[in-house]
């Protein structure tokens, strides 16, 4: 396999095996039941249509009801806003359960709380993990109309989620750049986020050309945010390089 194909470390010779037509249903349900599960922590009716499964919702369900009366997965009411039908794994519960025990410690000042860069999350726009668009439908801009930029779990796009909340969205090449927030405390959390997943090499150089439907510069908040966090203005945007 030709490295420029993939990582090196899957370099070597590899082989596709003939689909197996004997394989039993059910097991082949429970598998795929039991990958969605672990995937998402929380499956949702539409974190399963995110993964354009055959069948869709209506092709797990049966699974998943079976699996919670064997007592492999628990349904309830985890989140709210996305129904019913939620299902999850016992540890993923508990975990859930956890971190919402009143006896957690609280950080009383979020603005502080949100300020903090390692409580911003830079993740693929369609990684499972990332909940905008499948489980939770993406939320409105103020000022969108019909014809503004929408983001989408498209294959090289970007968010950054600060505390799970969504703040900023990038498109696939890095030039153009949705905000949810004006908050300058979430808006820097995320840009320094963002930059630092530049210089580590994640995402090679990255230059903002549009921002908010407008060209990238000026002095709007999102803008101060990416300078301070090390983009610098340049004739086609704000740009900044990997270390």
């Amino acid at each position: 396999m030709p490295t420029r194909t993939g990582p090196p470390t899957v370099a070597g010779r590899w082989s596709l095996l003939p689909p197996r037509d004997d394989a039993d249903p059910t097991l082949r349900a429970h598998a795929l039941a039991m990958t969605l599960l672990d995937r998402h922590g929380v499956l949702t009716r539409g974190a399963v249509a995110a993964e354009r499964i055959a069948g869709g919702f209506a092709a797990v369900y049966p699974v998943l009801r079976a699996m919670e009366e064997a007592g492999q997965c628990r349904r309830g009411y985890f989140v709210e806003g996305l129904g019913g039908a939620q299902f999850a794994l016992p540890g993923a519960v508990d975990r859930m359960r956890a971190l919402a025990s009143p006896d957690r410690p609280r950080v009383a000042d979020r603005t502080a709380q949100a300020s903090k860069a390692e409580r911003a999350v830079v993740l693929a726009a369609a990684d499972p993990a990332q909940p905008y668009g499948a489980a939770l439908p993406w939320p409105d801009r103020p000022g969108e109309t019909p014809s503004s930029h929408r983001p989408g779990r498209k294959a090289g796009a970007l968010t950054v989620l600060v505390d799970g909340s969504l703040v900023l969205y990038v498109e696939r090449g890095g030039r153009t750049l949705l905000s949810w927030t004006d908050e300058p405390e979430r808006l820097a959390a995320s840009a320094t986020a963002l930059a630092a997943a530049v210089r580590d090499g994640a995402l090679g150089r990255l230059t903002v050309e549009r921002a908010d439907g407008e060209r990238a510069g000026g002095d709007s908040p999102l803008t101060q945010a990416l300078e301070v966090a090390g983009f610098r203005p340049t004739p086609r945007g704000l740009r900044l390089r990997a270390s």
